[in-house]
């Protein structure tokens, strides 16, 4: 049986780790490469760095931050995402620090360069992430850029039925940066049974985290603002999850207790 894993999320907003509310208000934690060392000092299986505000601005993926994450020497592997927008940054993310990367609105943007950035990397270095809300039995996207929702489109759907990405992060916005909210409806409505699913926002309490790992679709859950607020909390959700089969921990050398 394949172990299931918990991603420690950054969410990266002007340069500074921020605390994240719905992706609409923001609070300030400090730099995002202390955070990294925290989070995989603590056992985490994947850190997530999310640059929230690079897409809107067209500023292109955030290379002096991943140039300062590589020369930490992590041991956690890194999934990057935020302004990718062309198979050249995609390859340079990968280069400089990530072993993974997110793709968000250019799957809406440029269907075809997403497809181009899977034939490059590889599909298995290709993560789809998708904020999405329940909305009238429905799936609605929400555009991080513009703040407007609209409808999960067939073209999207597609995307994944023809496997251009490992796993899709599903994000619900609506309750990110709220406590044991998560909205496990949005698991059961994503509609492409065979992908792989993150799932992110608003995971804290650990019965719910065991509820979402307990879905044969789910491969991982994701957590950001919960894991900031004590240097044990991961080991104490691993603790929490016993008899769920997620990864044994592991620690950088500098976090062997």
């Amino acid at each position: 049986m394949l172990k299931k894993r918990l991603v420690g999320v950054i969410t990266v907003r002007g340069g500074w780790a921020v605390q994240s509310f719905g992706y609409r208000r923001w609070l300030p934690l400090g730099r995002p490469e202390v955070l990294a060392q925290n989070l995989d000092r603590w056992g985490v299986d994947e850190i997530l760095v999310q640059a929230v505000d690079r897409s809107a601005s067209r500023a292109g993926p955030d290379f002096e931050l991943l140039d300062r994450l590589g020369r930490i020497g992590l041991s956690s592997p890194l999934i990057y995402g935020g302004g990718i927008a062309s198979v050249s940054d995609a390859a340079r993310v990968v280069q400089s620090a990530a072993d993974r990367v997110v793709v968000d609105a250019l799957m809406h943007d440029d269907a075809e360069e997403v497809r181009r950035i899977s034939g490059h990397l590889g599909a298995q270095a290709v993560i789809g992430a998708l904020p999405l809300a329940v909305h009238e039995g429905g799936l609605r996207w929400l555009d991080h850029r513009t703040g407007r929702e609209g409808e999960l489109r067939p073209a999207i759907v597609e995307l994944f039925r023809l496997g251009i990405a490992s796993e899709a992060l599903v994000i619900d916005w609506r309750h990110e940066g709220s406590a044991g909210a998560f909205d496990e409806r949005l698991l059961e409505s994503f509609p492409v049974p065979e992908v792989p699913l993150i799932a992110f926002g608003g995971l804290s309490e650990a019965r719910q985290i065991r509820s979402v790992l307990g879905s044969a679709r789910v491969a991982a859950a994701a957590i950001g603002n919960f894991l900031n607020y004590s240097e044990h909390a991961v080991q104490r959700y691993r603790q929490q999850l016993a008899g769920v089969p997620v990864r044994p921990a592991t620690f950088s050398s500098a976090g062997q207790p």
